[in-house]
């Protein structure tokens, strides 16, 4: 029997992918295009190993899958972008996941519906997010709206299903000492220490939930036999950090380099709400430039950073008794330590050296 995962050439897909066959399993991995032919390089002459082409945002694309031989299925592609038109969220992220509900369906041997979804799928909730399907508060982007609307299609199933909530990846070990993928997170950062944005959006009290793939794939690696529901894979509450903290972290960071100290530049100002609405509107009105490029980086999912709420992860806590996550302020200065040293990628130095 084997497990199935879309979106198997997807950042964390390909972790999981890993660790599932050093464990002896076997996998069928659904990609499309490149990502399957890269799948293909990697995975060349393993017998455990099922190759299957699948564009979630086409018809009948998990037609080529035996759903007899599906013990579990993990549920990883997604759209993941912040600035996301909302046809294209709708197409990858709803209409793919009532595919993979479908197969489920038909899966006699079915024992475990993975669901990877976000935090983010809170919306414009505040306060203590619990653990449970959210009503629907209204949402800041189009991403937020198509994983709320995945989850509850999944959720109306009646599958055996576990929703697993991911906070904000930052870099692929808890040491911080290697980023392979760059997000929102790292390109806001990057206008901070290049002088390209000169004010913070958001609430300095905001929690900030943040991980490492690695902490994210251990939790889904722990969590694909436990008890179905929904688990928030976040650091506790109390533990994770906040906006105005990691500013003033990454920052101490940013200060120690001496390119950094000489373009001497002020640490940014938090500006309200209303004033990062004025902000976004003379951006626009500018037109294509620097300043409607720095704002457009940080617009989709800025107004989140004025919603502060937190999350309960009693779950993962009863699921996974070995829960560790990494220390957030202490990730995010290596973080901005490795995205110093190798200038966001395009430098020749490593931290690890």
């Amino acid at each position: 029997m084997s497990t199935l995962i879309t979106g198997a050439d997807g950042y964390l897909a390909r972790r999981l992918t890993e660790a599932l066959l050093r464990d002896g399993e076997t996998v069928v991995l659904a990609a499309r295009g490149e990502g399957l032919s890269r799948l293909a390089s990697r995975h060349a002459g393993e017998a455990s190993v099922t190759l299957v082409e699948a564009d979630l945002g086409a018809p009948d694309a998990l037609a080529g899958i035996d759903p007899a031989k599906l013990t579990r299925i993990v549920h990883a592609a997604a759209v993941t972008r912040f600035n996301v038109d909302r046809e294209t969220a709708r197409r990858g992220n709803v209409e793919g996941t009532a595919q993979v509900c479908d197969l489920a369906e038909r899966s006699p041997n079915l024992e475990r519906l993975t669901l990877i979804s976000t935090l983010y799928t809170a919306g414009r909730h505040l306060g203590e997010i619990p653990e449970t399907r959210h009503g629907d508060a209204g949402f800041v982007n189009h991403y937020e709206w198509s994983k709320h609307e995945a989850e509850e299609l999944a959720c109306s199933r009646g599958l055996p299903l576990s929703v697993l909530r991911l906070p904000t990846i930052v870099c692929d070990d808890d040491t911080g000492l290697s980023i392979t993928q760059y997000n929102a997170f790292h390109r806001t950062l990057k206008l901070y220490f290049y002088g390209l944005l000169s004010l913070v959006p958001g609430l300095a009290e905001t929690p900030l939930s943040l991980a490492s793939a690695e902490f994210a794939v251990r939790a889904v690696l722990a969590l694909l036999d436990a008890p179905e529901g929904i688990v928030h894979v976040c650091p506790d509450a109390e533990a994770s950090t906040d906006l105005g903290t990691m500013i003033d972290t990454a920052f101490a960071v940013f200060e120690r380099d001496p390119s950094f100290r000489r373009r001497r530049l002020l640490r940014p100002l938090h500006v309200d709400h209303a004033g990062f609405r004025d902000l976004v509107s003379v951006a626009e009105a500018l037109g294509k430039g620097p300043i409607n490029q720095a704002v457009g980086v940080v617009a989709p999912y800025a107004e989140q950073l004025y919603l502060p709420k937190t999350f309960d992860n009693r779950g993962l806590h009863a699921r996974w008794p070995g829960y560790r996550a990494p220390d957030p302020v202490r990730l995010v200065e290596s973080v901005c330590q490795t995205l110093v040293l190798t200038r966001w990628g395009r430098g020749p130095r490593s931290p690890r050296d």
